[in-house]
């Protein structure tokens, strides 16, 4: 599987550049699935980067793991060896990849030049790409923070906020990938020791990835909807979520406060299982999974986390469904609040649930993957019933 999950995601800030007109959220997903098709072979994409081939514009982004910096396929910087780069579908992709961009060939830009409060707002991100700058700190700086979200989700199609906790964690989820050395990954980066790998990683993380004693074991994994981090300890498997999910940092903070231990990069029996069983689950080999869960959470939380479980693939049930199981029909607000703090997406199926009518609403991952997740379990479920029922959804 490529490196690049090639998503036009909603906060992508680049709009696909075959299918403009997909506005929608369900129509983003056509769109993702034709991307999917069209990404060239990692050899190809290395070919047209070192002969600056126009016709991939705007096809593949390069991320340059000596440096931290990703550009377009058209950069006229030197060009890395092949086993340096690895290759993303949008912007977005390649900065919870951990990589900045690149100043000469812009790759967040689109045709026009960056207004000069984007650049400098950039320009701040990038002297402590692992921190946060508050709305006061903005206003010291004489920058009124409403037009510095204004500004920038015109021009990149995403907030300043969204981007700057995408470098910062980004930032984090690269060492995880990588699974070196804090200190080799940073002077590798282009980093300076205040800021960068270390700096972020303990920010998100609560301890640098030397300190493994005790602590939970962290994987990033390449999925077809995105990048997910997978965390596990002897007990099971504790969360499961996309990158570039907004409350990302707030759950890892979650667990290292209820666990009383830290998060590090490393290998783990139940991290080996889960990356085998979403790979047999986003083939359509096997949509179910057997890995041990060890969610945390409140008595009422686990007691709902359960309940999802129960609920078949291919098949969905309502928000008043599940409060009548758990023995109360007014419930719906306290099931919509749990099964929106689920840890471990996918594998306990918040995504299942849906409103009475019949519509999608409230899922942390993006209605369009909500959307594409039942599609993809509805049509492998039914293969493997041998029929054509339609899904349920009581």
């Amino acid at each position: 599987m490529l490196q690049a999950s090639g998503l036009c995601s909603p906060e992508s800030g680049i709009r696909c550049p075959i299918f403009v007109d997909a506005r929608s959220r369900f129509a983003r997903v056509n769109c993702i699935m034709k991307l999917m098709e069209l990404l060239p072979p990692p050899d190809t994409m290395y070919r047209a980067l070192v002969n600056r081939d126009t016709s991939f514009e705007g096809i593949f982004y390069v991320g340059v793991r000596t440096t931290g910096i990703f550009c377009r396929p058209t950069c006229s910087a030197k060009k890395p060896a092949r086993q340096n780069v690895e290759f993303f579908g949008t912007p977005n992709d390649a900065l919870h990849g951990g990589y900045r961009p690149c100043l000469r060939c812009n790759p967040l830009d689109r045709q026009q030049r960056a207004p000069e409060l984007v650049e400098r707002l950039r320009e701040e991100v990038e002297r402590a790409p692992d921190g946060k700058i508050t709305d006061k700190e903005l206003e010291a700086m004489s920058i009124d923070p409403s037009t510095a979200r204004r500004q920038f989700k015109r021009h990149y199609g995403m907030t300043f906020q969204a981007y700057h906790r995408a470098r910062r964690m980004g930032l984090a989820l690269r060492e995880v990938q990588r699974g070196a050395r804090v200190d080799e990954a940073r002077n590798g980066s282009g980093y300076q020791s205040q800021s960068g790998f270390r700096d972020a990683f303990e920010r998100i993380f609560g301890e640098t990835p030397t300190k493994t004693k005790g602590a939970l074991l962290a994987e990033r994994i390449e999925t077809p909807l995105g990048a997910m981090l997978a965390i596990a300890d002897d007990d099971g498997l504790r969360l499961l979520e996309f990158v570039d999910r907004r409350a990302l940092e707030r759950e890892l903070s979650i667990l290292g406060t209820k666990l009383k231990t830290n998060i590090v990069p490393g290998e783990h029996r139940h991290l080996t299982a889960i990356r085998k069983q979403l790979g047999d689950y986003f083939s359509g080999k096997n949509l179910e999974f057997n890995v041990p869960l060890a969610p945390v959470g409140s008595p009422f939380q686990l007691r709902d986390w359960e309940l999802l479980r129960t609920i078949p693939s291919g098949e969905t049930r309502s928000y008043s469904w599940m409060a009548e199981k758990l023995g109360d029909a007014e419930m719906r607000r306290a099931v919509g609040r749990a099964n929106g703090e689920n840890m471990i997406c996918i594998v306990i199926p918040c995504h299942r649930v849906i409103r009475a009518d019949g519509n999608l609403c409230g899922y942390g991952g993006g209605l369009w993957r909500k959307k594409w997740l039942l599609d993809h379990e509805q049509k492998f479920a039914k293969r493997a019933r041998g029929d054509s029922n339609t899904r349920p959804s009581d």
